[in-house]
């Protein structure tokens, strides 16, 4: 099964709508929704149904306001669709916290270390996913520990008991720009985990192109509020045609 994971950008305690990883100008997702009138995160998930929920954390990830903030409305989301959770996680404590309030949690090269990465992976097996966070072409990261490359991060990564990778081109976010099927292939063909992409989805002919390349799932949301993905695919997810 492909898995088509539904991405909510939360800022004090609303969805809004990511836009090439501007997140200053992010905008509440109901001005421009065709499917939804709400931008509250538990109305949204209680109409569209999504079997699973990414979650960025926007007020920790941008260090506006306590880590409170959006904690409760995440944990209701998460009694209703599995949820990933970007917390913008850089210690154990950060971890432990993303976990008592979601099933997964994401540490994203941009704040995290190889380090922790390590430590959170082996400490709670199968509820860790990395993203690998491009902008400009370039990993975001501020460990040196991690390489330039996305290729060799993905391999440095490839013994330790993660739930999947996630391959976030900031650029793409909210653009609905596509993406490149060669790169793709290398980074599927390089790990031994399930890669997942986030950014630049359009519509479900992308869907099905990246599950024929032998990524495992996409992260979507314009997508899916500019009614180009049905919500029922986000329930029900894509039978996969890929037989690797």
């Amino acid at each position: 099964m492909f898995r088509v994971i539904f991405v909510m950008d939360i800022f004090n305690r609303s969805v809004v709508l990511a836009k090439g990883g501007d997140r200053e100008k992010y905008r509440p997702v109901s001005d421009s929704s065709t499917v939804c009138s709400s931008s509250d995160p538990v109305d949204i998930v209680e109409l569209l149904r999504p079997r699973e929920v990414y979650i960025a954390d926007l007020n920790v990830l941008q260090g506006k306001g306590p880590r409170e903030t959006n904690a409760g409305v995440i944990r209701e989301v998460s009694l209703k669709a599995d949820t990933m959770l970007d917390f913008g996680i850089s210690s154990p404590q950060d971890v432990d916290k993303a976990l008592s309030i979601a099933g997964t949690a994401v540490i994203g090269t941009e704040t995290g270390t190889l380090s922790a990465i390590k430590d959170a992976a082996y400490r709670n097996s199968g509820r860790i996913s990395v993203s690998i966070d491009i902008k400009h072409g370039k990993v975001l990261k501020n460990d040196p520990e991690l390489p330039e490359s996305p290729f060799e991060i993905v391999k440095l990564l490839n013994d330790l008991p993660l739930k999947d990778l996630i391959f976030l081109d900031l650029d793409r976010v909210g653009t609905a720009s596509g993406f490149d099927p060669e790169f793709l292939q290398k980074l599927v063909e390089c790990s031994r985990h399930s890669v997942l992409l986030a950014g630049g989805v359009k519509d479900m002919e992308d869907l099905f192109t990246l599950d024929k390349l032998g990524i495992k799932g996409a992260l979507v949301a314009t997508a899916v509020h500019s009614g180009l993905v049905p919500p029922a695919v986000l329930s029900l997810g894509i039978k996969s045609d890929n037989k690797k």
